[in-house]
């Protein structure tokens, strides 16, 4: 067994101890309870009591702060009560707190690469994202792309593939699309402008707001159970899918890297696995209950569902080709990141042909 190997697989059986403790409600280990007490800041992206989001970040603090025997304790904050939701990147840089949680395309200003560790258009699933991040190098490769902005990030939540969004008038072929505000973040923002859209970024707290009072004319949030949360039935008429733009939009936590530095072996082991539980308990999360506001929001509401054209989904899957080029292009560590996540992806389509895709094609037989 190589050294590599050996090392995953201590990973693995220390994580699995940590697990452990979770299912005991128990600490990790004696030394913990000796060691500092910290008493650390997150804020978050996300509007107060918001469902999933929000929630998962509370219960990774209420998971850290059990199994540490409260030698970890996080204080949770809402987008707003501490710093601006798109502020949170910088609070955490310069360690005004110590933790935050968004999505990486939100900042792509500052670094452009960082979209492909939320979703790439027409890109991997949340399948196919864990499986890059966690066992196919792309959490180093996130990790060292972030380590100049002296962060640390995790993958925490995943929503699986997302709707289309929603516009305040039919969508029947790709010239319907030139001319309207959209609020549409990351990659996808920069394709659909390639179609003549305006793609306008705001917190999800503001989305509603903006759609009701006509400042965009469109917007893309997330799938059904969130956005018949925030009402963006009230404000639009027609919902449209799939979610070319995001099919599997990873959420992070990120840490400032010298409070990280700081942590005993232990506590990061702790954190660690708080994130990976929290990860998968958000994308479960929405897949058990995407489907039963779908039917909320048709049978209730009466809104109406419509697929995107297909030539409306050719035109913008070729519109990814040509952004994904140019932004290469001009960033060496955007054309990095785009070659390894290429490379991976090359792999797993490949074995979903035979795997997934296949399962699912026995669904219609």
């Amino acid at each position: 067994m190589s050294d590599n190997n050996n090392m995953k697989r201590r990973q693995f059986i220390k994580r699995a101890a940590v697990a452990g403790s979770i299912a005991a409600g128990a600490a990790l280990s004696p030394s913990v309870y000796a060691a500092k007490r910290f008493n650390w800041k997150l804020t978050t992206t996300w509007p107060p009591n918001f469902p999933i989001f929000q929630d998962g970040v509370k219960r990774f603090a209420d998971d850290v702060k059990k199994m540490s025997g409260g030698a970890l304790n996080i204080q949770v904050f809402a987008a707003g009560e501490l710093v601006p939701a798109m502020q949170t990147f910088d609070a955490v840089s310069q360690g005004t707190v110590q933790m935050g949680h968004g999505a990486g395309y939100y900042w792509i200003g500052k670094i452009p690469c960082a979209a492909f560790f939320t979703s790439v258009p027409f890109g991997m699933n949340a399948q196919g994202m864990n499986a890059w991040l966690y066992s196919g190098g792309g959490l180093e490769l996130w990790r060292e792309i972030y380590a100049p902005h002296n962060l640390v990030p995790f993958p925490m939540g995943n929503t699986g593939v997302q709707m289309g969004g929603w516009f305040r008038k039919e969508i029947k072929s790709i010239e319907d699309l030139k001319g309207l505000k959209m609020r549409i973040p990351g990659l996808g923002g920069k394709v659909i402008a390639k179609a003549g859209v305006n793609p306008v970024l705001l917190a999800g707290g503001e989305i509603y707001t903006a759609l009701e009072r006509g400042t965009i004319d469109a917007t893309e949030w997330v799938g059904p159970y969130h956005d018949e949360r925030l009402g963006l039935y009230r404000a639009a008429k027609f919902y449209y899918y799939p979610g070319w733009q995001e099919p599997g939009p990873t959420l992070e936590l990120t840490v400032n890297r010298k409070a990280w530095e700081d942590l005993p072996a232990e506590l990061k082991m702790i954190v660690e696995t708080a994130a990976m539980a929290s990860n998968m308990w958000m994308l479960s999360e929405f897949e058990a209950k995407n489907l039963d506001a779908l039917d909320k929001l048709k049978n209730k509401f009466n809104v109406q569902v419509y697929a995107f054209p297909d030539d409306v989904l050719r035109q913008l899957r070729q519109f990814t080709t040509e952004v994904l080029n140019e932004e290469a292009e001009k960033d060496k560590d955007f054309k990095r990141v785009l070659d390894a996540y290429s490379a991976f992806r090359k792999t797993n389509d490949a074995w979903s042909v035979i795997s997934e895709a296949a399962y699912a094609r026995t669904q219609s037989l």
